[in-house]
């Protein structure tokens, strides 16, 4: 998780939602991603689908056997359909999303009975410096927003 922490101070560094993931396999990261939705103007370029598509490419195939997830918010829907259908075996989550998490808070799409394929779940690894990170990111976001009113009244 401390990796997955890495990636998203990398996110916050560029000014996205700072949620980082990383993929292990056989005790190795062999994928990473951090949220870029905004840098490239994609909404599936959240942390968890750019991983994915990387463990991928160096895997040689869609599915990815014995690969273990561990991220720092709770994915969204997408991002949890897309880690059912990679056929990852394990998902490690920092923080819960109780607003549109599907791993459990809002959905549980990757322990939906009526899919093919089921994904055991950790959560609350390393939960306060996860939380933390996202809290930090949106208070400077408001205060800058608060401090941009107070300029527009001055003006």
């Amino acid at each position: 998780m401390k990796a997955a922490l890495g990636e998203a101070e990398k996110a916050a560094a560029l000014g996205e939602v700072p949620v980082g993931a990383v993929i292990v396999r056989e005790g190795q990261i062999i994928a990473s991603g951090y949220n870029r939705t905004e840098t490239d103007g994609d909404p599936t370029a959240h942390a968890e689908m750019i991983a994915i598509r990387q463990a991928a490419e160096k895997l040689g195939g869609w599915r990815l056997p014995g690969c273990t997830l561990y991220v720092t918010l709770e994915p969204c829907s997408m991002c949890a359909g897309a880690i059912v259908w990679s056929r990852i075996e394990r998902l490690v989550i920092g923080a819960m999303d109780p607003k549109a998490g599907a791993c459990g808070s809002v959905f549980n799409i990757p322990q939906e009975e009526r899919l093919n394929h089921r994904v055991e779940i950790e959560t609350g690894v390393m939960e306060e410096e996860c939380s933390g990170i996202l809290k930090a990111f949106f208070r400077g976001l408001r205060q800058d927003r608060n401090r941009n009113k107070s300029e527009e009244r001055q003006e």
